[in-house]
């Protein structure tokens, strides 16, 4: 067999394996805080009560993300017709064409083995890989922004096809009613046009005229449009200040307002260094040697450089300017930055001081992951503390040892058979394995406690099948994993607001009635001799409490500094 069949057959063989582990796992858990119960939520509601327009979270309009992810998940469950593989599905294909675009896009600015190279540095990198196998927006987004920047890129670059810029405007705009930062792409302009100010280099495209890049803006507003018009024909139809208000919320809080002054998630300026540096690995251990590489293409005016770094560079400055800042909000930018790495990945890991740092990042990973499978299977106080702190039963201790032993033990043997002269397939082998744990062996163990499956199962175990069951003070979880329908009282509403309409509810009748309340939110109306204590999720006491233990005499009110519901969404 000839060395290039061989290598191609190679490529294969890690593509389908690289596929495997992202999907690995898929419809064996439910969704898990902070975000995914909420989506789920929403698009459960589009499907039960075809109202598609405006997502709702319980009874209340859910106004901090447009629905067009929820479409997603509701269209697939519509196809499939199955929830805990449905919601994951948006994510998984998004990570997939993602991946093809940076194959794409590389292949094309330079040649198919620089391909492959930014598929695996991007497939390599932790935050990659956790937004693969996780059913928030942001991978969804990534796609969409990889989408307009490969077809701006093949545009600017390679060569000047009106039809690439239809592409990139109405991914752009997609992205944008997807969620807010979908236009980032079109900031490439901005190094564009500096690379054309200071001359076109040799070898380059010819440059295309800026006055064709007018497309952009039909093709812009024809992407926002799949939102935007639908919700500006019910704007003009229906008056009612509801839904004023959420398109008020919507377009200007959560956009603007969010940006601008943020009102929570306020981290410094230098908080994306200590992203990059955590959740970049492994190729964040290589940005000291790829910068000085990157900078000597950046003086000889090579535009593809120009573009992928330069742009990449105004996206970090644009969410650093901003006091809200979340690690999800840079993850655009990392499949352009491993498609401008992958050029130089061949001569770095050449160099023995790269293989042995990326040596490195696999013992630590293999060694932290054998010892604490260890400790948890050596049944210690430490293991005992911290599934306490979660709610979570001992039982777990040698479910979560077993496979963290495993995948370290198996990591440290293959780090001794491949050693630094092999790190580059190493750090690849790793994070596939790191996938197919988190996938067949963690998240499924932890699933039924991070999800509150297991806590609503035992609210309807207690409480019978023939109960009206209510929720005050809930997560989104605790609806989506609810055995019946449940009553809420709202979700931002002070509590005590949400008791003025629950305590009526309940006092109706009081022998067939529970209602599900955080603990700091019980009422001092409640006679807590009657209340249970039913048990504890995602670090929180849930209580019931039947209606024969609310006094209706009683007008109490809870502590001025009790809270309501907060959405700690992205």
């Amino acid at each position: 067999m000839s060395t290039t069949l061989l290598r191609h057959h190679w490529r294969l063989l890690t593509l389908l394996a690289l596929l495997l582990a992202l999907a690995a796992g898929i419809g064996l858990r439910a969704p898990t805080p902070p975000d995914e119960p909420r989506f789920v939520l929403a698009a459960r509601a589009m499907v039960e009560t075809g109202q598609w327009l405006l997502p709702h979270r319980g009874s209340e309009l859910y106004a901090e993300k447009p629905p067009v992810f929820m479409w997603m998940q509701a269209a697939t469950y519509k196809v499939i017709g199955h929830w805990n593989l449905a919601f994951l599905l948006p994510s998984l294909l998004a990570a997939l064409a993602t991946l093809w675009l940076s194959w794409d896009l590389a292949g094309r600015l330079w040649n198919r083995r620089v391909a492959w190279w930014a598929v695996l540095a991007l497939a390599s990198c932790l935050q990659f890989g956790l937004m693969a196998k996780r059913a928030q927006i942001d991978m969804v987004l990534v796609a969409l922004t990889t989408l307009s920047l490969w077809a701006l890129l093949r545009y600017l670059l390679e060569r000047p096809d009106k039809r690439l810029l239809w592409v990139a405007g109405f991914a752009a705009g997609l992205g944008t009613v997807t969620k807010g930062v979908g236009f980032l792409p079109l900031l490439v302009l901005l190094p564009w046009a500096l690379w054309r100010w200071k001359g076109r280099p040799h070898g380059a495209a010819a440059l295309p005229r800026a006055r064709a890049l007018l497309w952009l803006i039909p093709a812009f507003v024809l992407g926002t449009a799949v939102w935007l018009g639908p919700l500006g024909i019910a704007l003009l139809n229906d008056p009612s200040p509801e839904l004023q208000g959420y398109a008020r919320e919507l377009l200007f809080k959560q956009t603007g307002t969010r940006y601008a002054n943020a009102w929570h998630h306020v981290q410094p300026a230098w908080y994306y260094l200590q992203v990059i540096a955590t959740l970049w690995l492994p190729g964040s251990l290589l940005l000291p040697a790829l910068l000085p590489g990157w900078w000597r293409r950046l003086r000889r005016g090579d535009g593809r450089w120009w573009l992928l770094l330069g742009w990449s560079l105004l996206v970090l400055l644009f969410f650093s300017a901003s006091p809200g800042k979340r690690e999800v909000y840079i993850f655009p930018m990392l499949p352009a930055l491993c498609v401008a790495a992958a050029p130089l990945l061949p001569g770095l890991l050449r160099r023995a001081g790269t293989r042995w740092l990326l040596l490195a990042y696999v013992l630590v990973l293999g060694v932290a992951a054998t010892g604490i499978g260890a400790e948890l299977l050596a049944d210690g106080a430490w293991a005992h503390a911290q599934l306490a702190k979660r709610g979570m039963p001992d039982v777990l201790l040698p479910v979560l040892g077993g496979w963290l032993l495993g995948f370290g033990v198996l990591v440290l043997l293959l780090a001794a058979w491949l050693r630094q002269r092999r790190a580059g397939p190493l750090v690849v082998i790793t994070a596939l394995l790191l996938w197919n744990l988190h996938g067949w062996g963690l998240m499924p163990a932890l699933g039924p406690y991070s999800s509150a499956s297991a806590l609503m199962q035992q609210v309807g175990e207690r409480i019978g099948p023939s109960a009206k069951l209510g929720a005050l003070a809930w997560r989104e979880q605790n609806l989506l994993q609810a055995d019946r329908p449940v009553t809420d009282f709202g979700f931002k509403r002070p509590w005590d607001d949400q008791w003025h309409d629950a305590g009526p509810w309940l006092a109706q009748a009081p022998h067939n009635r529970w209602l599900l309340v955080l603990e700091q939110a019980i009422s001092p109306c409640v006679k807590r001799d009657q209340a249970v204590m039913i048990g504890s999720s995602n670090r929180n006491q849930w209580w019931l409490v039947p209606g024969t233990a609310w006094d209706p005499a009683c007008h109490a009110a809870l502590p001025r500094d009790a809270g309501a519901g907060v959405d700690d969404g992205d």
